[in-house]
């Protein structure tokens, strides 16, 4: 009987994340791309660049300065052998982990021994796109649509229901879970102040990197001085404000902001330690990917942790540690209850409310994050879990490899 090889994270590293129109509002997606790559593959001096097989990136947009495949041009433009191959993937929020996803599987075919994955965006710098005119000189208006975030240049084929705007499509779910404004608002100040105390204790010290002659060296849109009463002022995004359930709860404070990034992992087999000259930090179990309507995209993410979970041959009773991406409060929220997890193990070193969520960087901040989280608490178990546009959810299992590890 053949035994499948596993699939292991060595490393990770990351930018800073940039608020929008911020810090790194001015570097390109491509650039930023090629500094985590280039900067990745530093980390292993013992590594020969060229033993690389396979780079794969997530992008979510995909319609600015990265539409040209930014995995190899990332290659290209940090400097390394132009025999190495890159592939950009969009899974939308979920790109980056999916990205991680298929070099396991590249990993565990046999295909590969090192495989670098991560992703970029940058929200900042995301263009205006319009149609191009069926016929020439139009004489009408052309209207002109942002590539920033959502849904655009909409099939009219779609549903209705299933073409409502991201926060609108949390409003609904926070209604058909009962997630009051008030518990959005608290988890949102959580994640500030574990996000700053993670800094503080030096958490992301070893690992988040300033882009080179940029300014920023943590993540911007933290903001440790902020208080219940000041998120309570806050003007509902999506919904006016009302009393009742049809009034709206979701707002700039409770929801992740547009942040700008790049996040770099290396995947490799248990031949790849003699050839990084370093043990894995932890081996990726299981992975699940699941759908669901549109509207209620939020929740997808439980059912995807649920069976990558089983996938694992373990349950919730074994998971330590949860990295779920904060699209917003109420979606996390909403998860936590249908998981039926105790927050205390979730996003302790803050999340996306706080740090930013790149769409197509974050889920591999997800997953170098639970790596270090399990190395530093040493328990065993930890899942990687994120909402993805247009009804979608993602989820992967990490074991940590790092000796001491718990249960």
């Amino acid at each position: 009987m053949t035994t499948v090889p596993s699939a292991f994270v060595y490393d990770s590293v990351r930018t800073p994340f940039g608020r929008y129109g911020g810090a790194l509002a001015g570097v390109r997606p491509d650039d930023l791309a090629a500094f985590v790559l280039g900067e990745q593959l530093r980390r292993f001096p013992d590594l020969d660049p060229g033993s690389v097989e396979d780079v794969i990136f997530g992008n979510a947009n995909g319609a600015g300065e990265e539409n040209r495949d930014v995995a190899r041009l990332a290659v290209l433009l940090a400097g390394l052998p132009v025999s190495i191959p890159g592939s950009t993937v969009n899974r939308l929020c979920g790109s980056s982990l999916e990205a991680a996803v298929q070099a396991a599987r590249a990993i565990e075919a046999g295909d590969a021994d090192v495989v670098v994955c991560g992703g970029v965006e940058s929200m900042s710098r995301a263009p205006w796109v319009m149609l191009k005119p069926e016929r020439p000189y139009p004489a009408g208006e052309m209207n002109l649509a942002s590539t920033t975030l959502g849904w655009r240049l909409v099939n009219p084929r779609m549903q209705a229901d299933w073409t409502v705007s991201l926060g609108e499509a949390t409003e609904r779910l926070r209604e058909r879970h009962g997630i009051t404004r008030e518990r959005q608002d608290e988890y949102a100040l959580r994640c500030h102040l574990l996000a700053e105390r993670a800094w503080h204790d030096g958490h992301y010290d070893d690992w988040v990197v300033p882009y080179p002659g940029n300014p920023l060296a943590r993540d911007e849109c933290i903001r440790p001085d902020t208080s219940l009463e000041q998120l309570g002022k806050l003007k509902p995004s999506f919904r006016p404000a009302a009393d009742g359930p049809e009034g709206g709860t979701v707002t700039a404070g409770n929801a992740s902001p547009l942040t700008d990034g790049a996040a770099a992992a290396l995947i490799g087999s248990a031949r790849a330690t003699g050839m990084v000259g370093r043990e894995p930090l932890a081996r990726i179990a299981g992975r699940a990917t699941v759908g669901t309507e549109p509207q209620y995209f939020g929740y997808a993410p439980v059912e995807a942790a649920n069976r990558a979970l089983a996938r694992s041959g373990i349950g919730w009773d074994d998971v330590a540690a949860v990295e779920l991406n904060e699209a917003f409060a109420a979606q996390t929220l909403a998860c936590l209850d249908g998981w039926g997890v105790e927050v205390g193990i979730v996003n302790t070193w803050g999340g996306a409310i706080a740090l930013g969520h790149p769409l197509g960087a974050s889920g591999a901040r997800l997953l170098g994050t639970l790596a270090r989280r399990l190395v530093a608490s040493g328990d065993r178990w930890g899942v990687a879990a994120i909402c993805i546009g247009v009804g979608q959810g993602l989820a992967v299992v990490l074991e940590n490899q790092v000796s001491g590890a718990a249960g």
